[in-house]
């Protein structure tokens, strides 16, 4: 049979095998054919590093997408409204953007028992929400510990009954600035008030605002002997969560703590908000967050 009279289809073969054979003749194919292919983690988050924001360059060289910076650090810092203006200056020239600020409160200004001081606070609440809305950031982690501890007898039920007004006199300053307040559950090492997720959802759910959420803290679920599951269980409420090693809190790869159970929870609840390792004390602040971050990485693509 002559090449003329071969059918359509077995010419369109001949042609397009012809060619597959000429390109793995030519090396041209070949590579293609039988590379690996690029597999992506099955599970990803934004991951951030808490830290000063002189550290925002070498963090986005490292991997993170954000910076957790503190409210005194940026917002109300020592140096007063100046030094809050270069801090912003700062912001807009390297564009590394600040997700949340922790410590809201200093220790000296009670949400709770016979020295309450609700007045101020929310005076300061709502210049952190202002100045959060002006650096374009979205959350505001409302732990406090120190300011939340309640005295040697008080009346506890009392004691919560003053906290959940204040966040409710919180709740319309964060809609106005359209900033999130993230309640943050910390171990009873810190604070004797708020020490599990099932306690930050009470305040949560009293509150009913669409601008007071949960904040998940790995490390204080770590301290508390929180299970994985939790995180399950109220995954709805959660907003934001922050990370570190049990026993020194310090940033993951230090001591080697397999944080994929919990990592694993947050992949069943969908979660797609940040993950902070949040830290006070390093060795070697560059070395160590950035190992951080890499093992925060790979225990992540293993979930």
């Amino acid at each position: 049979m002559s090449q003329d009279h071969i059918p359509e289809t077995r010419r369109e073969f001949i042609k397009t095998s012809s060619g597959i054979i000429a390109g793995l003749a030519t090396g041209g194919l070949f590579g293609d054919a039988f590379a690996t292919p690029v597999i992506k983690p099955d599970y990803s988050i934004p991951l951030g590093v808490y830290a000063g924001y002189s550290k925002a360059s070498f963090l986005k060289e490292s991997g993170c997408t954000y910076i957790e910076e503190s409210v005194t650090g940026f917002l109300i810092p020592e140096g007063g409204d100046e030094m809050y203006e270069k801090n912003l200056e700062q912001l807009h020239q390297k564009n590394f953007p600040i997700k949340s600020y922790v410590i809201l409160l200093p220790g000296s200004l009670k949400t709770l028992g016979p020295d309450a001081n609700h007045e101020a606070i929310l005076q300061r609440t709502e210049l952190v929400l202002k100045r959060a809305k002006e650096c374009g950031s979205q959350y505001v982690v409302f732990g406090s510990g120190a300011s939340r501890v309640i005295p040697d007898g008080f009346d506890r039920a009392t004691a919560k009954a003053q906290h959940i007004d204040l966040t409710r006199k919180m709740a319309p300053l964060a809609e106005k600035y359209g900033v999130t307040i993230a309640v943050e559950p910390l171990n009873r090492g810190e604070t004797n008030f708020i020490n599990s997720l099932a306690e930050g959802v009470e305040i949560v759910d009293a509150v009913k605002s669409k601008s007071v959420k949960l904040l998940c803290d790995i490390y204080h679920m770590l301290k508390e002997d929180e299970p994985a599951t939790e995180i399950v269980k109220y995954g709805k409420h959660i907003v934001h969560c922050h990370i570190a090693e049990k026993e020194n809190r310090t940033p993951p790869g230090v001591k080697g703590d397999d944080f994929r159970p919990y990592l694993s929870a947050l992949k069943k609840i969908n979660y797609k908000g940040g993950l902070s390792i949040e830290c006070f004390v390093y060795t070697d602040f560059d070395k160590e967050a950035k190992r951080g971050i890499e093992v925060l990485k790979q225990q992540l693509s293993e979930v």
